[in-house]
């Protein structure tokens, strides 16, 4: 009978090596119907997008391709998009073409740098250390007139003129991070000023007068110029509610420069975490706005769990949730026969299929099975 016992354990473990975790073919599915869509949509210049938005939309799908780990690095695809990308490099710096509008060159810079480290860290290091020195230019700090206590300190915005954001930061982040920048660099410590701003967490980090009346650990989209967010579109609103996207930015970003799962920043920003936890929508959004910027979201949650290492997420609730397995049912359920995505609420260029392709490949590069 031990020997019966013995021979169909044997038996049922050549079956599971046999077959690929749960969830690869799902996987495999999803992201090569997306490569295949993107090999036809691509420009003959190598890029992707139109004449408006293919510089950082082609940073942002070359990403998803590289870090996807269905395609070969010198596949015909990758190689004419690197030589799109390689075409934009300035003397000045920036990653973003001659004649970039000066409104672009932070967010562009900052999705090149990253897909030009995916591609060849070594090979590129002389164009991301100059692009790095060119985005801590942008940074707002002393040399822009602002000091510690003024609530546009340490962020980055479009450029080194407009108000600063999370999302700019957290894209500049991104770059800094991926380039090797340490969390006591300068640009890094004076940007978790401006971070800490950003969220509903009244303490000795955050000074604003709104910082307490919401508290619960969120984060918006700008502390500057008193305070604002992209829950609401009335310019009048002064509710200053925490959506989730920007608060997993915020959470990344705060490891980037440094914080520890024991600060009290960090604790707060996970319980609301813990208690939105959803791949349905944008958490935070009101219901009529539910979808807004859900593929951002999709990337920016997939990375930031990454980041931090969590395998689950405990809700509020008590239930677990293997986030890897929901982010891919959620993006497998709404790709499009093409092997596109797109969202219908358009906002923040959601409507471009080739953006949102490049966001969603993105973030299942961080769902891959284990092998």
């Amino acid at each position: 009978m031990k020997k019966i016992w013995g021979l169909c354990l044997s038996l049922l473990g050549i079956v599971l090596m046999a077959h690929p975790a749960q969830g690869a073919d799902d996987y495999a599915m999803v992201v090569d119907k997306a490569i295949a869509f993107l090999e036809k949509s691509q420009n003959e210049d190598g890029s992707w997008g139109n004449a408006n938005n293919k510089r950082g939309v082609t940073g942002i799908v070359l990403t998803g391709l590289l870090k996807s780990g269905r395609i070969k690095k010198d596949s015909p695809t990758i190689q004419k998009a690197l030589k799109y990308v390689e075409s934009l490099v300035n003397e000045k710096g920036h990653i973003a073409g001659p004649e970039a509008a000066v409104q672009l060159q932070n967010y562009v810079t900052s999705v090149n740098i990253v897909a030009l480290q995916t591609a060849d860290p070594e090979k590129y290091k002389p164009v991301i250390d100059k692009a790095v020195a060119f985005l801590k230019k942008l940074q707002w700090d002393e040399e822009e007139g602002k000091k510690a206590d003024d609530d546009f300190f340490g962020g980055a915005g479009y450029d080194s003129k407009s108000r600063p954001d999370l999302s700019n930061t957290q894209f500049f982040l991104d770059a800094l991070h991926a380039a090797g920048v340490k969390s006591d660099d300068p640009a890094m410590k004076k940007a978790l000023v401006f971070v800490s701003r950003c969220q509903n967490l009244k303490s000795e980090f955050n000074d604003q007068p709104w910082a307490g009346k919401i508290n619960d650990g969120s984060f918006i989209y700008s502390a500057a110029a008193g305070g604002s967010t992209k829950t609401s579109d009335d310019p009048k609103n002064t509710n200053l509610t925490g959506y989730g996207s920007m608060t997993y930015a915020g959470i990344k970003s705060m490891i980037y420069c440094g914080v520890s799962k024991e600060d009290p920043r960090y604790k707060k920003a996970w319980e609301w975490i813990r208690a939105n936890y959803t791949v349905d929508a944008n958490p935070g959004m009101p219901k009529e706005l539910a979808e807004r910027g859900l593929y951002y979201y999709y990337h920016t949650m997939a990375k930031t769990l990454h980041v931090i290492g969590e395998k689950e997420i405990v809700d509020a609730k008590g239930n677990k949730h293997d986030w890897r397995a929901d982010i891919l049912a959620a993006l497998k359920k709404r790709q499009k026969e093409d092997g596109s995505w797109t969202n219908t609420n358009d906002r923040w260029m959601e409507g471009d299929p080739n953006l949102v392709v490049g966001y969603a490949l993105m973030a299942l590069s961080y769902c891959q099975p284990v092998k």
